[in-house]
C-alpha cells in the first residue's frame, strides 16, 4: 500500500481497503450506502481518522498534537502542501504502533485526491466538519487529565466537535441526496448532533479501561457510569426518531445509520448490566451478534414498528437506569 496512487479508480481502491483496515465496524456500514454517498461518508471517515490518530498518540504531548492537528488542518483546506503536513507527522509517529493509521497518513494526498472530486457542497461540508473537530480536538488536547472533563457541559461540548459534527455532516450529505430527507430534517437538527453523540458516548464508556491505563478520562468528573448511561439512553431515543425521519424508500441510509445506532444499544446494554470492568473486551459484542443484527437490519430498516421494538427490548437495563 506504499506506492503512489494516482488514477480515480487506483484511489478508490485504496480508500476501500484502508477503511476495512482501519475500522471493522465502519467497513460493514458504510457500503450500505447508495454508491454516491458510500464514497463521500468513506472519505469522510478516513479524513476524521488522521484526526483521531494524532488524538490517540499517547507519545506526544498536547502541543505537539496542536501542531499536527493545525497542519493537517492546513492541508485540507488547501493552505499548505500536503508533505508539509505528512513528512512532520510520520517523524513525530515513528514510534506508533498501528501500522495501518500509518499508512492511511502516508497516503494523505490520496484521500484528499479523493475529496477533491465530490461537488462543491459536499466538500464544503466536509472542510467544516474537519475544522470544528480538528480545532475541538486542539482545544481538549490540553484537558486530558486522569479525573476527566470538568462537567457535563464541557463533555457534551466535547462530544459534540468529535461526533456531533460528524452527525450533522451525515445531514448534510444526506440532504444533498434526498430533497425529501432535507425536508424531513427541518427544525430538527438536533437529532443528528445526538446521533452523533450518543455513538461517542458508547466509546468513551466502552473505551475507559484502556483510558484510564493511560491516564485519561473523557467522562464528566464525579459522574458515576449510571449517570453517564442515562444521559447516552437519551441520546439514543433522539438517535431512533433521526433514523425515523429518513424517507423508507432510502434504505441504505436507513441501514447505515440504523446499524451502527443498534450495535451501540447493544453495547451500552452490556455496559449498563454490570457495575464496572477492567478490559473493553468484556463488553465488546461478539462477531456472531454483529452479523445476527446486521441481517435483521435487512427487515426491519424500512418498518418502524421493528426499529422501535428492537430498542424497546435490546434497553432494557438501560431504561431502569434511565427511570
Amino acid at each position: 500500500m506504499n506506492s503512489r496512487l494516482e488514477s480515480p479508480n487506483t484511489d478508490l481502491t485504496y480508500q476501500k481497503a484502508i477503511l476495512s483496515s482501519v475500522s471493522r465496524t465502519f467497513a460493514l456500514t458504510i457500503p450500505l450506502l447508495p454508491p454516491a454517498i458510500e464514497v463521500v461518508v468513506g472519505n469522510t471517515y478516513l479524513l476524521c481518522r488522521i484526526v483521531d490518530t494524532i488524538e490517540d498518540a499517547a507519545e506526544l504531548s498536547p502541543t505537539e498534537k496542536q501542531g499536527l492537528s493545525k497542519l493537517f488542518l492546513d492541508a485540507v483546506l488547501g493552505a499548505i502542501p500536503v508533505a508539509s503536513f505528512v513528512t512532520p507527522c510520520l517523524e513525530a509517529l515513528r514510534n506508533y504502533s498501528n501500522i495501518d493509521e500509518l499508512d492511511l497518513i502516508a497516503h494523505t494526498p490520496t484521500v484528499l485526491r479523493i475529496l477533491h472530486t465530490f461537488p462543491g457542497r459536499d466538500q464544503a461540508a466536509i472542510s467544516r466538519c474537519v475544522s470544528i473537530m480538528s480545532d475541538g480536538m486542539s482545544h481538549f488536547h490540553h484537558r486530558q487529565t486522569q479525573n476527566g472533563l470538568k462537567d457535563l457541559a464541557e463533555f457534551e461540548e466535547y462530544c459534540y466537535v468529535v461526533a456531533g459534527v460528524v452527525g450533522e455532516l451525515l445531514t448534510s450529505i444526506f440532504s444533498n441526496h434526498s430533497p425529501e430527507f432535507a425536508k424531513q430534517m427541518n427544525g430538527h437538527e438536533q437529532l443528528a448532533i445526538a446521533f452523533g453523540q450518543a455513538l461517542q458516548m458508547t466509546n468513551i464508556l466502552k473505551d475507559s479501561p484502556e483510558d484510564r491505563a493511560r491516564g485519561v478520562s473523557w467522562q464528566p468528573a464525579q459522574m458515576s457510569q449510571a449517570g453517564l448511561l442515562k444521559i447516552a439512553y437519551e441520546k439514543l431515543q433522539d438517535s431512533l426518531s433521526y433514523i425515523l425521519l429518513i424517507p423508507k424508500h432510502e434504505i441504505g441510509m436507513r441501514r447505515f445509520c440504523f446499524l451502527a445506532f443498534g450495535l451501540a444499544v447493544m453495547t451500552l446494554e452490556k455496559i449498563a448490566t454490570r457495575e464496572g470492568f477492567n478490559n473493553k473486551a468484556e463488553v465488546k459484542l461478539s462477531r456472531n451478534a454483529v452479523w445476527i443484527f446486521y441481517g435483521f437490519t435487512k427487515l426491519a430498516s424500512n418498518n418502524d414498528l421493528l426499529m422501535k421494538s428492537f430498542f424497546y427490548l435490546a434497553s432494557s437495563h438501560l431504561r431502569k437506569l434511565s427511570r
